[in-house]
C-alpha cells in the first residue's frame, strides 16, 4: 500500500488539470475535475495498485480481470468518451454506440491526457506523445463517437505540430466558442 505517494501523484494530476482548464476558461471543470479519485472506491485501489508509472487501473485489471475503480471513475467524469458510451435500438437490435461529447468536455479530456503524460513521464514529455498515445488505440476505439474521435485527434495534432501555448489559445478562443469549421491548425 502507498497512500501517500498515490495521493501526491493524484493531486499532481488534478492541479495540472485544474490550471489548464484555468488558462482555457473552465473553471467549474477545473476545480471538480478527476474529485471521485479520493473516494474510497477509487482512492483505496489506487493505493494498493500504485506503481507510480501507469495507472493503477491497468494493474487492477491484469490482477483481478477488471477494475473496479475504472468503472466508478469513468461513470462519473464526463471527460473521459467512455463515460459517453451507450446502446441505440435499430430496428429492435441494441446497437453499442458513443453519444457526441460536448466540446467542453473534449478540451477537459485533452487537458487530461497533457497531464497524466506529463505526471507519469516526467521530464521526458515532450508534446508528441499524447498524440502518440492516442494514435496506438486509434482503430480499436469504435465505441468513440466519429465526431469526437475527430475533434480529439486534431486537437492532439495541433498540440503535436504547433505546442501547448497554440493549442490552449485555440481551444480558449476558437474551439470552445463553438467554431464549426474545419478544425485548422
Amino acid at each position: 500500500m502507498h497512500p501517500w505517494l498515490h495521493f501526491k501523484t493524484i493531486t499532481r494530476h488534478k492541479l495540472l488539470v485544474m490550471k489548464y482548464c484555468f488558462r482555457t476558461g473552465l473553471y467549474k471543470q477545473g476545480l471538480l475535475h478527476d474529485l471521485s479519485k479520493y473516494s474510497p472506491t477509487e482512492f483505496l485501489v489506487g493505493c494498493k495498485y500504485y506503481q507510480g508509472t501507469r495507472s493503477p487501473n491497468n494493474a487492477e485489471r491484469e490482477d483481478i480481470g477488471v477494475s473496479t475503480s475504472w468503472l466508478h471513475h469513468k461513470g462519473r467524469n464526463k471527460h473521459h468518451f467512455e463515460h459517453w458510451v451507450d446502446y441505440s435500438v435499430n430496428d429492435g437490435e441494441h446497437v453499442i454506440m458513443g453519444a457526441q461529447m460536448p466540446r467542453k468536455y473534449v478540451a477537459e479530456m485533452v487537458m487530461d491526457r497533457i497531464s497524466a503524460s506529463r505526471n507519469y513521464l516526467g521530464d521526458a514529455y515532450n508534446d508528441s506523445q499524447p498524440l502518440d498515445y492516442f494514435l496506438k488505440s486509434k482503430e480499436k476505439l469504435w465505441f468513440i463517437h466519429p465526431q469526437t474521435k475527430k475533434e480529439l485527434e486534431a486537437l492532439l495534432r495541433i498540440l503535436n505540430d504547433h505546442g501547448e501555448e497554440k493549442l490552449l489559445h485555440y481551444i480558449k478562443y476558437r474551439y470552445l466558442k463553438g467554431e464549426t469549421r474545419k478544425i485548422r491548425y
